[in-house]
């Protein structure tokens, strides 16, 4: 399909949400090793974009997502998303995928909403795909897997 969006969110999606902290602060995330095939078996067929809420975590995010991957990442808070998406990129074409309590709303309202296994509930209710994996251990690969079946 044509001018199709995939926008993910990065913590509890990309990553297990886990944040590790050492005594000079936030070091480390855990990403998961097999996102990034379902993401490049995708990326020729859609826009990909990325957002995130964790400022100070937001160098490790970027060197993950823009250096390492090649993809687009915003920082938006949570409690912004819902205008930030509306204005950027609408929801009619949109393909969302997100874990949180702020993310519920555009879940609902976006075109296909997809959550990870272990997202918050609110956002499991209204997802119109719950993947078959926890973040950071292949759910974006489901849900990628699962675009190029319903779509592609």
């Amino acid at each position: 399909m044509k001018n199709l969006i995939f926008l993910l969110d990065v913590d509890g999606v990309m990553t297990t949400g886990q944040f590790l902290y050492s005594k000079d602060g936030k070091d480390y995330k855990v990403f998961g090793p097999h996102d990034s095939d379902g993401l490049n078996l995708l990326k020729n067929k859609l826009a990909i974009k990325f957002i995130s809420a964790d400022k100070r975590g937001f160098s490790i995010t970027k060197k993950r997502i823009v250096d390492d991957m090649g993809f687009e990442l915003a920082h938006v808070y949570e409690q912004d998303r819902f205008d930030y998406v509306n204005k950027n990129y609408g929801f009619k074409n949109l393909i969302y995928m997100g874990d949180g309590y702020h993310d519920a709303k555009i879940l609902k309202e976006c075109m296909f909403g997809i959550a990870p296994n272990n997202a918050r509930k609110e956002a499991r209710y209204v997802a119109d795909f719950v993947t078959g994996s926890n973040s950071g251990e292949g759910a974006v690969l489901d849900a990628c897997l699962e675009i190029i079946r319903k779509y592609f």
